[in-house]
């Protein structure tokens, strides 16, 4: 690295989430922006232009073997995750890939152990794990506030019109709502509780294509019952309840969290804000940053073990589809 503080971060895709990422790289102090690619220059070029990147790229390989660039976030659809990780990595690269990283177990073993081979850093782009209000909340279950957990109840969903063939509900390109919105309901109960999934019990509508476009989840994880769901036929309340013997904790739109509530038994007993401007993804570039700095390969925030158990879990459920 030519700076030992400063992350030379190389992104891929022009995306909506490539966007944001870049809209909240101007919070993070310790790595900058060098390049993009697109599969059509003039669309890498105008991105550059936007967020101030030195250098754009016409097609993938060329930001992978581009000797400036220390990480590649990867922002495209997730799909395509498992082969442009593969090709970043096996380049020498760090990987910071969108969630869910890859479609299988399988193919996330074989990134994890790419990674391991390369003694480079891998890791799945769960930001919501970052943010001030999501480990705000995990400090007060840590510390008893709400007692012995019992429930988890979270969802996630909007309502997503069937595009005809559209990525979101083609099956060819790993379409449905598990895949695109389920793995944060998934990453909050993991998160909060990380104990496999047992008594699994589901509801799923199907769309004409034949992807899941609503799905509920009823479940244990040793003791604690959840209650999950995802769906793009309607907007859910996208909202995460934590509810322990004594308590509960309330996250309002907990996979971008801003905010969180704790409750005793019928009142509010204390409250959090982030009142940062930044939407969030600073967050977590720069914990990635930070723990390359410091020589990991992983970060213990969101190790490579939750990525798979997340990925068999979202396998273990499409089994009962």
């Amino acid at each position: 690295m030519k700076n030992a503080n400063n992350l030379r971060w190389g992104i891929v895709s022009t995306g909506r989430i490539a966007e944001k990422f870049c809209q909240d790289m101007k919070f993070v102090n310790n790595g900058h922006l060098v390049a993009v690619a697109a599969r059509k220059l003039t669309d890498a070029q105008t991105f550059a232009a936007k967020y101030n990147i030195e250098t754009a790229h016409e097609g993938y390989q060329k930001l992978f073997e581009n000797p400036e660039i220390d990480i590649v976030y990867i922002a495209t659809p997730h799909n395509f995750h498992f082969e442009q990780a593969k090709a970043a990595l096996a380049a020498g690269k760090s990987v910071l890939c969108e969630k869910p990283m890859t479609i299988s177990s399988i193919q996330c073993k074989e990134l994890q152990e790419l990674a391991k081979s390369k003694g480079v850093f891998l890791m799945e782009a769960m930001w919501t794990y970052f943010l001030p209000a999501i480990i705000k909340a995990k400090q007060w279950a840590t510390e008893g506030r709400i007692g012995k957990i019992k429930h988890i109840k979270a969802d996630f969903g909007f309502a997503v019109p069937d595009d005809n063939g559209g990525r979101l509900y083609n099956p060819a390109l790993a379409g449905g709502c598990l895949f695109d919105m389920g793995i944060y309901p998934l990453a909050i109960a993991h998160y909060f509780n990380p104990a496999p999934m047992t008594d699994i019990n589901i509801q799923v509508k199907k769309a004409k294509s034949g992807v899941d476009n609503d799905l509920v989840i009823l479940a244990k994880a040793n003791d604690v019952v959840l209650s999950l769901a995802t769906s793009f036929q309607c907007r859910l309340q996208n909202a995460a309840l934590i509810i322990g013997e004594k308590g509960y904790i309330h996250i309002p739109d907990f996979w971008q969290a801003k905010s969180c509530q704790l409750f005793g038994q019928d009142t509010q007993l204390e409250t959090f804000a982030d009142t940062s401007d930044s939407i969030g993804y600073c967050y977590e570039a720069t914990a990635v940053a930070q723990a390359i700095f410091e020589g990991h390969i992983e970060h213990e925030i969101m190790p490579q073990s939750i990525s798979l158990a997340l990925q068999q879990q979202m396998e273990q459920l499409k089994t009962l589809f």
